[in-house]
């Protein structure tokens, strides 16, 4: 159950409509999840800086059970984030920071129980 949280200075208005259906596409195929499962928030309109600068930037966390926690699996998703992110939000990559959190079962709820026990 992968969770994405997209944050930018970039104004709302500067993302396309379909955005969240074009992420989880591209975040199911990404971490080879079903996309019934990708869950996704979009923060435009943030103050925020990266590297001292605050022209125009966003951050990427994902937060997921099984597939974020190693180095080598990560540079795989994170040039694919990358790839999608620059396109689709016209940034440069030096624009863009991607953070990785492996997740355990027990801390994520759902159904009024955790996911240990679904």
């Amino acid at each position: 159950m992968p969770f994405l949280e997209l944050e930018s200075n970039l104004a709302a208005s500067c993302f396309s409509e379909d955005l969240l259906e074009r992420l989880a596409r591209a975040a199911a195929a990404i971490l080879d999840k079903p996309q019934e499962r990708i869950n996704i928030s979009v923060r435009p309109n943030m103050i925020m800086a990266i590297g001292g600068s605050t022209s125009p930037c966003a951050q990427l966390v994902v937060s997921s059970i099984g597939v974020v926690g190693n180095a080598e699996n990560n540079k795989q998703h994170s040039s694919k984030f990358f790839e999608f992110l620059t396109k689709e939000l016209g940034l440069g990559a030096d624009r863009i920071l991607i953070r990785f959190y492996p997740l355990e079962k027990w801390q994520i709820g759902k159904n009024g129980t955790v996911m240990t026990f679904l």
